[in-house]
């Protein structure tokens, strides 16, 4: 019986090869004096000097195990949110609670959706899990009930909806999330994914927590990465009823966050003032950019959140590819989506106001 090199070694378990690798933006530019990356929507203010703070104090007992239950963070979550702490799980970014919920309510078999264009990440941990990625059709770049609806199954056992939706930006009101939710079935989860909350400026739209309060079956997970400014943190927390973060609670790792996030995020949910700096920032240049690239003649996704999906003319020397070298070669660093099913287009994260006025002379020389 001849022997080949597979049987001499272990072998990860079937199909979790054919999972294609999540890709993050870039982050450098070699051969630029001053790089400005546009790539990853981080916060261009930083984190709260309170959180700051809080994240120095850990430093004085590395030697302790950090709080299993993250207690601190979960009341200053429950506090700031009007929650019940006993329905808030924590997490090492939102991103581990996407994949625990997976793994918690997957089986091989099962299925679980999401949308044309929603975070790629769902796929990676639907397909880890076991379970069947399907995906909805997305209109004009925007999730559509009746589209996800109509690819449910008896094997449907999550749907996964990123309201709002990156690398879009585009948003389902609530009243249509509502809709969706009477729609599917009893024993479907409905997870929403709210990364971006914070920055929706729209009398239509919720983030999600009165659905999970009044419902059995859905979750709204968050994360610090964003309007926080701690993405170097890893922290994300879901709402959810008590069965299902019981049953999350069986798998967790016991000791998943650290007690640097733990500190600097009870301190930075509390700091009201740093969030509503970040808004009012936001509010100024989401608008500004817009109107100047549009100006410029590109295609801009109306968007409610930090970032911009740029789409350029069909045409080789002003493609996306094209526009996302010669930005490189200026220093600004943006995000390829052809992933995401834009293979003509760029995300472009709201900077400081030094990068985004840059950027945008940037395509403007590019574009002539």
């Amino acid at each position: 019986m001849s022997t080949t090199l597979k049987d001499q070694r272990p072998t990860p378990k079937t199909g979790l090869l054919d999972i294609a690798a999540y890709v993050p933006g870039k982050e450098h530019a070699h051969g630029v004096a001053k790089v400005y990356k546009l790539s990853s929507n981080e916060s261009p203010l930083g984190a709260s000097k309170l959180a700051a703070e809080a994240f120095g104090t850990a430093a004085r007992n590395l030697e302790m195990y950090p709080d299993g239950q993250a207690t601190a963070l979960k009341q200053a979550i429950a506090d700031v949110h009007g929650l019940n702490a006993g329905n808030i799980l924590c997490g090492n970014g939102s991103d581990e609670l996407l994949g625990l919920l997976c793994q918690t309510y997957l089986a091989p078999g099962d299925e679980a959706i999401y949308t044309e264009h929603g975070f790629m990440v769902y796929k990676i941990y639907i397909m880890a899990a076991g379970g069947t990625p399907v995906i909805a059709k997305e209109k004009n770049e925007q999730a559509e009930v009746d589209a996800i609806l109509s690819v449910v199954t008896p094997r449907t056992k999550i749907v996964f909806l990123a309201n709002p939706n990156n690398p879009t930006g585009t948003y389902l009101p609530f009243e249509e999330v509502r809709r969706l939710h009477a729609g599917l079935p009893k024993n479907v989860l409905l997870v929403l994914d709210a990364a971006y909350a914070e920055y929706v400026r729209r009398n239509d739209y919720e983030s999600g927590m009165e659905l999970v309060s009044s419902s059995e079956n859905v979750v709204m997970t968050r994360t610090f990465s964003k309007i926080h400014g701690l993405a170097a943190l890893r922290i994300g927390w879901m709402f959810a009823p008590a069965h299902v973060t019981g049953a999350v609670n069986r798998i967790r790792g016991p000791f998943n966050l650290n007690s640097a996030a733990i500190l600097a995020g009870a301190a930075a949910i509390r700091d009201r003032a740093h969030v509503d700096k970040a808004i009012a920032f936001n509010e100024q240049w989401l608008p500004w950019l817009t109107e100047e690239l549009t100006a410029l003649g590109l295609r801009v996704t109306p968007s409610v959140c930090n970032f911009l999906l740029v789409h350029f003319p069909d045409d080789a020397a002003k493609s996306a590819e094209a526009a996302d070298a010669y930005l490189t070669s200026k220093g600004y660093i943006l995000r390829r989506v052809t992933g995401y099913g834009f293979p003509n287009a760029l995300r472009l994260t709201i900077g400081s106001e030094e990068a985004n006025r840059g950027v945008v002379a940037a395509l403007s020389e590019f574009l002539k």
